[in-house]
């Protein structure tokens, strides 16, 4: 699973280049870049997922010819799209569990709009997230900003159209300069990311606590054996709408990487990054207990209990 390894992929391949980490050293940006990974890793897959099958209708050969031509690359277009719509099925049937129905859509597509702006006012004054390298936070809103909302017909015309600040910015994610750019100094997170991590901390992190209780739950009751990736369906709210979800059980693992720095920070660096968490609303979520801390096994996606040195 891509999308799961992706995180220590890039530890891994980040250890070979430690002049260029995507980790800032200072504690507050890393702090905020971890976040905004968690936010795209997890959470921007909602918008992503919508605006990909809810209006496959005015992009449906450019969705199946992708799906098509990764599994028969050299087969014609019509053949692809055919293939295509076969192989996307279990993808396009994602759709209700993440919570994207009826009811739900508008609120997704506010809020994703909002997002947007917030992002597209940011990426009009700095290159990146952070100053002008990006960080693991850039790497985690790469992932649907790109792949999915930046690439997908109908919501690449909207990113172009209504935020081509954040357009500019996918293509320099996509046009990478070796060894070139700087964090901000003096431990800045610019004003301008905290609407974003405001909507994070508002929509995201109850639904991530409440995966934790779930998880802890089924440890609980399952001593010793690997936690499944889904634990059925819990209330979620985005915006101004409320739905049901799944229980996606790595969604803690994704916010142990941001909790443990956190709770390692000493005293006057905990300060300033509760000034932070405070600002955004994340204060009583990154000071909520963790009884059960999870870990990964190499060559399985599901989780394991493990103790919280492990996780750091």
């Amino acid at each position: 699973d891509c999308e799961q390894d992706a995180p220590e992929l890039i530890v891994f391949r980040g250890a070979a280049h430690p002049a260029v980490s995507v980790y800032p050293d200072p504690p507050v940006q890393k702090l905020v870049a971890l976040m905004l990974e968690l936010y795209g890793d997890e959470w921007l897959v909602i918008p992503a997922m919508h605006y990909r099958w809810s209006v496959l209708d005015q992009q449906r050969d450019f969705i199946f010819s992708e799906f098509g031509r990764m599994s028969l690359p050299d087969a014609s277009r019509q053949e692809q799209i055919e293939v295509g719509e076969r192989t996307s099925r279990m993808f396009s049937g994602s759709v209700p569990v993440l919570g994207i129905t009826a009811e739900t859509i508008p609120a997704i597509e506010a809020v994703y709009l909002e997002m947007l702006g917030h992002l597209d006012t940011h990426f009009s004054q700095y290159d990146f997230l952070l100053g002008s390298r990006p960080s693991i936070g850039d790497f985690g809103l790469m992932g649907p900003l790109y792949a999915h909302l930046g690439r997908d017909p109908v919501p690449k015309a909207l990113m172009q159209e209504r935020a081509p600040n954040v357009w500019a910015w996918v293509e320099r994610m996509n046009a990478p300069v070796p060894l070139s750019g700087e964090f901000l100094d003096d431990d800045e997170v610019p004003a301008t990311l905290l609407p974003v991590l405001q909507t994070m901390c508002r929509d995201q992190l109850p639904d991530v606590l409440d995966v934790i209780r779930h998880n802890a739950l089924w440890l609980e009751q399952n001593p010793g054996q690997n936690i499944p990736r889904v634990l059925g369906m819990h209330p979620f709210t985005t915006g101004s709408a409320t739905g049901e979800r799944y229980i996606h059980s790595y969604a803690q693992w994704m916010f142990q990487r941001a909790y443990a720095h956190y709770h390692s920070l000493a005293a006057a660096e905990r300060a300033a990054a509760d000034a932070l968490l405070t600002a955004v609303g994340g204060y009583e979520a990154l000071n909520t207990a963790i009884e059960h801390w999870l870990e990964r096994k190499p060559g399985q996606l599901e989780l394991v209990e493990g103790c919280r040195q492990a996780c750091r």
